[in-house]
């Protein structure tokens, strides 16, 4: 279970993060798994509320750092204006929102905009870790109560491809990682061209 709640860790960090995951709702999906498979539900909502809050820490981070040039270097222009706009007039509302309520809500835009537009580091993290909290106590204690009603369907209509089934989703995480981690530092590099020309001339 040790490797499990790191896993679960690094998932919900990622998940919060710059770096897109193909699956939507990975963490709430692998949360339930670990319950399912008995692990300990209070340290895997643990697990996956701390990883969580880094990531989303660290996005709010790269807002806050990059202002509103951030949010044109991350999201495409009409969406960016549209969620400024709601993040400016709602505030700790919106990152509560986008932190309660599933895919495809928005999450990550939510959060670089909560730094780009000076909402403050403690009540980002106030209203980010409550919301979050609230979510992932609610999965864990809902996979205890129904998990073993959610075997019993796994195994009568996916007898046997257990197995596949994993593999597919940990060759879609590593891809999403893999791609997520070259596009950040391809954004990265061509926004340090545009400073280095400026320096040299």
């Amino acid at each position: 279970m040790g490797f499990g709640a790191m896993g679960l860790f690094v998932v919900s960090t990622i998940d919060s993060s710059i770096i897109p995951l193909p699956v939507p709702g990975s963490t709430d999906l692998l949360l339930i798994l670990l319950v399912i498979h008995r692990a300990n539900p209070v340290l895997a909502a643990v697990a996956a509320i701390s990883g969580s809050m880094l990531g989303g820490y660290l996005t709010w981070a790269t807002g806050a750092k990059g202002g509103e040039a951030a949010l044109q270097r991350y999201l495409p222009k009409r969406l960016s204006r549209r969620l400024s706009n709601w993040v400016e007039k709602r505030g700790a509302i919106a990152v509560i929102a986008s932190a309660l309520l599933p895919p495809p809500f928005p999450l990550m835009p939510i959060l670089l905009a909560a730094g780009a537009l000076g909402i403050s580091r403690r009540t980002f993290m106030i209203a980010f870790s409550l919301a979050r909290t609230f979510r992932y106590a609610l999965v864990s204690w809902l996979a205890v109560i129904y998990g073993r009603a959610i075997v019993r369907l796994f195994r009568h209509y996916l007898a046997g491809w257990s197995s596949t089934l994993m593999w597919i989703y940990l060759g879609l995480m590593a891809a999403g990682i893999l791609y997520g981690v070259w596009k950040f530092r391809r954004e990265r590099r061509s926004a340090a061209q545009p400073r280095a020309a400026a320096l040299s001339a």
